[in-house]
């Protein structure tokens, strides 16, 4: 008998046997929704094969469920490593005690045993999951108390660079994704087979300013349109969106880029896979039918079973599912897709972008970034923009613009909606912080002296918090 935790998740098609169909799991979707169990909630089973219903209460009904889904696909495996050290210490979940998590903080971070030992951030993420599930079972009264007290740790590192400037962002791009040299010609080592689909995904996110997750999940009938315009709107749906959906703005460069991708690389692997009958094998896919004008997607599966479901209700998991009939036969409506022509996990972003930069290191160049850096730095770029382009276009002095914000509303306030933030005060705490206390009439509203990427080395050089690259 094994001696793990399994996670599942409702709705992504797994089930304990390699097949669906086997055992008495043809059922299981039915058997789900009769349950009452919500789209995308995690389904822990023991090594005995049992789920326990108290565990399905929590992450049904509480403080879990209002977490945005990206969190819970974080929390979740971390529930499962502990329950399984809980396990080979003959243990179920609900027998934690102080001993035990301290026993289990000790291990992850500084046991010889363990390959990987998780540093201060990690490990305060993994505190903060634990405290969650075992707060809520402990309102519930399905353990006695709180078994995590650990207070949070200390030694939990940030990094103080959070921004690129453009032409960082463009010799990260062409060098760690693109496989160039500084020179602008081709390295000749490299043997990268996916630079147009990473340069095009790191132009979106750089452009739009979306989350991970929110570029990484677009279907190719969410992009907007190509046309003549500098920018384009598209909409983000609330499922894979933090909190809410909102609209996203794509510079035409970036779309330009996309649209590349699409017609060439993209295009090469949906070829190579429909070739191998590699469509035509997958188990659960939906062929899309028809999108609406409301937003409604309708689709067919296996079966001939129709479904329908808002555009914005969709999940990561379903968007996977989702395929078009086109002119050569099915091919995924994800738009990234990996070289075997299948929809590209989300995740993946996080090593492909980590690559990047390990390669940019590798050739001398201290240059890095993540997505969320790349979200940050469209943040700086659209309050210097939208300041400067107010000042020009209406010309406003100083005075004038203090009036026409408390008449219109504040940069802030736009740059907050191009992010979907909720509060303006994280827009203007954590990602604009270099230009915080600094007088942006003077510095960015000289109509003699444009925005440009000279203005943002300035602050660079002034703050020391974004990364620019000579």
């Amino acid at each position: 008998m094994a001696d793990e935790w399994r996670l599942f998740w409702v709705g992504d098609g797994d089930t304990p046997s390699d097949d669906g169909r086997a055992a008495g799991w043809a059922d299981l979707t039915e058997r789900e929704r009769a349950l009452g169990l919500r789209e995308r909630q995690p389904i822990l089973v023991s090594p005995e094969g049992r789920v326990d219903p108290r565990l399905s209460e929590c992450f049904r009904r509480s403080a879990f469920s209002a977490k945005a889904q990206g969190t819970q696909v974080t929390y979740a495996p971390l529930y499962r490593l502990f329950f399984t050290f809980l396990w080979q210490r003959g243990l179920n979940w609900d027998q934690a005690t102080e001993d035990d998590v301290e026993d289990w903080e000790d291990w992850r971070r500084r046991r010889a045993e363990n390959p990987v030992p998780v540093g201060g951030g990690t490990w305060a993420k993994e505190l903060a999951a634990l405290k969650l599930l075992y707060d809520i079972a402990a309102k519930r009264g399905f353990v006695p108390a709180n078994p995590v007290t650990l207070p949070p740790p200390s030694d939990v590192k940030t990094s103080d660079v959070k921004w690129l400037s453009p032409r960082a962002f463009r010799l990260w791009r062409n060098v760690g994704l693109g496989g160039m040299l500084p020179s602008r010609l081709e390295d000749d080592r490299w043997r990268g087979r996916c630079a147009g689909r990473d340069t095009a995904y790191a132009d979106l996110l750089y452009s739009s300013g979306l989350r991970r997750r929110e570029g990484g999940t677009l279907l190719t009938f969410e992009l907007p349109v190509l046309g003549q315009r500098n920018y384009y709107a598209g909409k983000v749906g609330q499922a894979v969106a933090k909190r809410a959906g909102y609209t996203f703005y794509v510079g035409h460069p970036a779309l330009q880029r996309i649209e590349g991708y699409r017609v060439s690389t993209r295009a090469l692997a949906v070829a190579r896979a429909q070739a191998r009958g590699v469509y035509e094998r997958l188990p659960g896919l939906r062929v899309v039918r028809e999108v609406t004008r409301a937003g409604r997607v309708r689709w067919t599966d296996r079966g001939g079973r129709a479904g329908e479901s808002a555009l914005g209700r969709l999940t990561a998991a379903e968007r996977m599912r989702l395929f078009v009939d086109g002119e050569d036969g099915l091919e995924p409506a994800m738009l990234w897709l990996s070289e075997t022509g299948l929809p590209l996990q989300y995740t993946s972003w996080t090593k492909v972008f980590e690559r990047a930069s390990d390669r940019c290191a590798a050739l001398g160049f201290e240059v890095f970034a993540t997505p969320k850096m790349l979200r940050h730095s469209m943040a700086l770029r659209m309050l210097i923009s939208l300041h400067n382009a107010l000042d020009r276009r209406l010309g406003l002095t100083p005075a004038q613009r203090l009036h026409y914000e408390e008449v219109y509303g504040q940069v802030w306030l736009m740059v907050k909606d191009l992010l979907g933030h909720r509060s303006e005060q994280v827009t203007r705490d954590v990602y604009l912080e270099p230009v915080r206390g600094l007088q942006l009439e003077s510095l960015l509203g000289d109509e003699e002296n444009p925005v440009d990427a000279g203005r943002i080395a300035e602050l660079s050089a002034r703050t020391g918090l974004i990364l620019d690259a000579a």
